[in-house]
């Protein structure tokens, strides 16, 4: 057996076998930040750049990317999930978006992968909303933040 959980004794890569796990109830929650510049930031603000409203659509582009997680990440089991949420944090002092998404189930693998996809799909989406005004938007500091459920119980980033 292999000490890595994705490559068998052979050395090829293997969807993890879940089958004997327990259910439990899993929540993930990511982070990142979309960084822009005071005429990008303000114009997404008052929802009066080109392409219309940037969070509006971020929102349900991140909700989307959740749920297509197994089809973007190979290996990654197919979740029935049970909520996904795309929230935002406007930095008026630093011209930044923070971007947080969420994701829950009950079941036998976690939901880390679906909540790190909503995040970095609606910070995509902000930077496709609004690249006709500013093509150096940076996307920043996408990570996981918090995880409960399983046997690795909670974390917690610092």
């Amino acid at each position: 057996m292999s000490e890595f959980s994705h490559i068998d004794a052979e050395g090829n890569a293997v969807m993890v076998d879940v089958a004997a796990k327990a259910d439990t109830k899993r929540t993930a929650i990511a982070k990142g930040r979309v960084i822009l510049n005071e005429e990008t930031f303000n114009l997404l603000k008052q929802q009066a750049l080109p392409k219309g409203d940037a969070l509006a659509s971020a929102k349900i582009a991140g909700i989307m990317g959740a749920k297509e997680t197994h089809r973007l990440i190979p290996l990654c089991h197919p979740i029935a999930l049970s909520y996904v949420d795309v929230r935002f944090a406007i930095n008026d002092a630093e011209l930044t978006i923070e971007v947080e998404g969420e994701a829950r189930c009950t079941g036998k693998t976690g939901v880390e992968m679906e909540a790190l996809v909503a995040v970095q799909v609606a910070c995509a989406t902000i930077y496709d909303m609004c690249k006709a005004v500013q093509k150096d938007v940076i996307i920043s500091d996408v990570r996981l933040v918090y995880k409960e459920g399983g046997k690795s119980g909670v974390f917690k980033a610092e």
